[in-house]
């Protein structure tokens, strides 16, 4: 099975995907857990260091990075449909990185990926308000990316709600997380 665990940053979506790979384990799977920007290979690092960054420039930076990052995963993916080496992909974040493109651009390049991808198997879309988002995100202690403030993720969060009819499993992180691992479980014994 292929699973994607997706949201906003500072949206728990780290958190979720080690929840539900500890469980897909604990059912005896093998599981493999990427994250984007994916930091093991080359183009995730540039990714991550044009997150880094100010202006229109390094956003768009970012973006390429994270598209060329998303389509090495989905090859690894399709690589482990014949080698057979792994039961379950999850991937942290995919299609709902085009919610940080301007509104404009949102809903046809939402519609374009949606085409030009795979579908994955399960979709979760763990949800937080912008401002507990931003909360957990400069508790962390790291620079903050070029993304990660409150107008931004007001805006991003806006547009990703857009898209979550779309056989989405909305995971409700906003409370505690135990919470959110209840409704995870939930979503697994369906």
């Amino acid at each position: 099975m292929w699973y994607v665990v997706d949201g906003m940053d500072g949206c728990g979506k780290s958190s979720a995907s080690a929840f539900l790979k500890e469980q897909l384990e604990a059912r005896g799977r093998k599981v493999l857990e990427i994250t984007h920007p994916n930091k093991d290979i080359r183009i995730g690092q540039k990714e991550a260091e044009w997150l880094l960054k100010e202006g229109k420039f390094a956003k768009i930076m970012a973006t390429l990075y994270y598209i060329r990052d998303v389509i090495h995963s989905v090859r690894v993916m399709k690589r482990n449909l014949k080698t057979q080496e792994y039961d379950d992909i999850i991937f942290v974040r995919y299609i709902m990185a085009v919610s940080y493109v301007p509104k404009c651009l949102c809903r046809a390049a939402y519609k374009f990926f949606k085409i030009a991808l795979p579908e994955p198997d399960v979709k979760y879309f763990i949800d937080v308000t912008p401002e507990v988002a931003m909360q957990r995100i400069t508790s962390r202690g790291e620079d903050l990316e070029s993304f990660e403030n409150l107008e931004d993720l007001t805006k991003a969060r806006d547009k990703m709600l857009m898209f979550i009819p779309d056989n989405w499993h909305l995971i409700d992180n906003s409370r505690t997380f135990e919470d959110a691992k209840a409704q995870i479980l939930k979503t697994l014994e369906e």
